[in-house]
Formats: structure tokens, sequence, C-alpha cells
């Protein structure tokens, strides 16, 4: 892997808090694969694309909310694994939710399974 699997994962949780639409664009290319799958309770895309609408549904959804990563990267092989919290800058976040993704052995994620482990009740 060209760079440490943390700051990987550092640049993936970036991806999803970019706002602006050419930044965004530019780091979903640079850490995804081109026909990646990424699926959670919530959706299931593939692609460039289908990554990059759903980052914009969040910050539809969730305007001025932001992932950071709560808990330390576990990484063997090509797989990788993580916890991230989602809410409002400088607040407590009210959803937890964590990773699972394969790399293709450069430092691209391929898949990643997404599960929300807390969501506020509506």
């Amino acid at each position: 892997m060209p760079e440490d699997t943390a700051t990987q994962v550092q640049r993936y949780i970036a991806a999803w808090n970019e706002t602006e639409p050419q930044a965004r664009r530019r780091a979903v290319a640079a850490l995804f694969t081109e026909d990646a799958r990424y699926v959670d309770p919530l959706v299931d895309v593939r692609g460039h694309d289908g990554i990059e609408a759903a980052i914009v549904a969040v910050h539809e959804q969730l305007p001025g909310w932001v992932f950071r990563l709560a808990g330390p990267v576990d990484a063997h092989h090509d797989q990788v694994r993580f916890t991230w919290s989602l809410g409002p800058e400088g607040g407590e976040p009210p959803v937890i939710g964590s990773d699972v993704a394969v790399t293709d052995g450069d430092g691209r994620f391929d898949r990643v399974c997404g599960f929300l482990d807390r969501v506020p009740q509506q």
C-alpha cells in the first residue's frame, strides 16, 4: 500500500466532509477504484458518480454535520475497519457507524460496507 492505512482512512473521512464539488470529485477519484461499491443500510452505489451522489445526499439531508474518526483503524491484508461519528461541528455526534473496506492493493478502496451503530430515534 502506498500510504499507511490510517492516512488513507483520514482521507476517506475528509472526502465525506468535502462540500466543494470539484474537490470532492477529485477526492473520490483518488480514493476509490473506478467500479468501487459502497453499501450501507440506506444506499447501495457503484462507481465514482454513485459514491459522490451518496456523499452529496448526506450533506443535503444533514447540512453542517461532519464525519470524524471515532476510534482506532484496524487493518490486515487488504482489509480495513474503523468507527466514525457524524454530527454538528463541535457538538455531540448523534450518529455512530463503522465501515469495513477492501482495498485494491494500490491504496484505493474497492468495496466499502457501512453499518449504522447508533442513530437518533425519529
